[in-house]
């Protein structure tokens, strides 16, 4: 078996260094890639929330569709971030847990995280959002509000490409913690 490592640990391993491999190393730029993509969402975020402001307090004439886009912008930013935040190790954990533990009990942990939460909730929500998502496209579902947003389906997509990109991101790092429980952190090249 050909131990193709790209780097030892890296500095985006907040918590928990990891070895990467090739495929890893190539998934993780990937999603973090379009997490920088969409780190513009806001940006764009805070001026329209700045126009709408302006339009309500000093002209008196709020729009309907900068509040449904304020909301919109928002959920695709989380949304896609979440992947992001997962591959630079800043997401929520519950350390108290596994603080005291070795670096390898550590691993182990972090490895029955993800089988058993992790991965199950990602493919329960995919489960259920692509019908979601399906649904609100065949029926062109747009805003109830009647100067709202047309196409809702668009913002709904984002929650299948979102945890699509969850999903690898938890594949990834399952695998560089099992590379690591194989081969440890030290360079073996």
């Amino acid at each position: 078996m050909s131990k193709d490592f790209t780097s030892v640990g890296s500095s985006l391993d907040k918590k928990l260094p990891l070895r990467h491999t090739s495929i890893t190393k190539k998934i993780d730029d990937f999603v973090l890639q379009i997490g920088e993509i969409f780190n513009w969402l806001w940006v764009f975020l805070v001026i329209v929330i700045i126009l709408n402001v302006v339009l309500r307090y000093v002209f008196k004439n709020g729009m309907i569709e900068l509040e449904e886009l304020q909301w919109h912008l928002y959920c695709i930013g989380w949304l896609v971030g979440l992947s992001s935040t997962y591959i630079v190790d800043s997401h929520v954990r519950v350390d108290v847990l596994s603080e005291k533990l070795s670096f390898r009990k550590k691993l182990w942990f972090e490895l029955f995280g993800i089988l058993i939460l992790f991965l199950p909730f990602v493919i329960l929500v995919l489960y259920y959002a692509v019908p979601f998502f399906e649904l609100s496209w065949t029926t062109s579902e747009r805003s109830t509000s009647a100067n709202g947003l047309p196409a809702r389906w668009f913002v709904k997509g984002f929650l299948v490409i979102s945890f699509f990109l969850l999903l690898i991101s938890g594949i990834s790092r399952i695998t560089r913690i099992i590379t690591t429980l194989r081969f440890g952190l030290e360079d073996k090249k």
